[in-house]
């Protein structure tokens, strides 16, 4: 079974699949706007120095992302794969 976490909660180079976005307003319609749709794989490719933002790797394109905006985002963790 596949761990589901926050998408803040990934660590530099991990992978997971978007299983989940909790918000509903606003915030929730620009994210899906720009691919960040359940199904969709992500990587974390770097944090700030406390954790917001976070850039992920998502459909090819770079995104930036405030913490909690990625932290209403639920993912797999893809096991193994950094």
């Amino acid at each position: 079974m596949m761990e589901v976490v926050r998408l803040n909660e990934l660590e530099i180079g991990e992978k997971g699949k978007i299983t989940r976005i909790r918000n509903r307003g606003e915030i929730s319609r620009r994210i899906r706007d720009m691919g960040v749709v359940p199904g969709t794989l992500v990587e974390v490719e770097t944090k700030a120095t406390l954790g917001d933002p976070i850039e992920i790797k998502v459909k090819g394109y770079h995104l930036t992302l405030r913490g909690h905006e990625a932290a209403d985002v639920e993912v797999e963790r893809i096991q193994g794969v950094k």
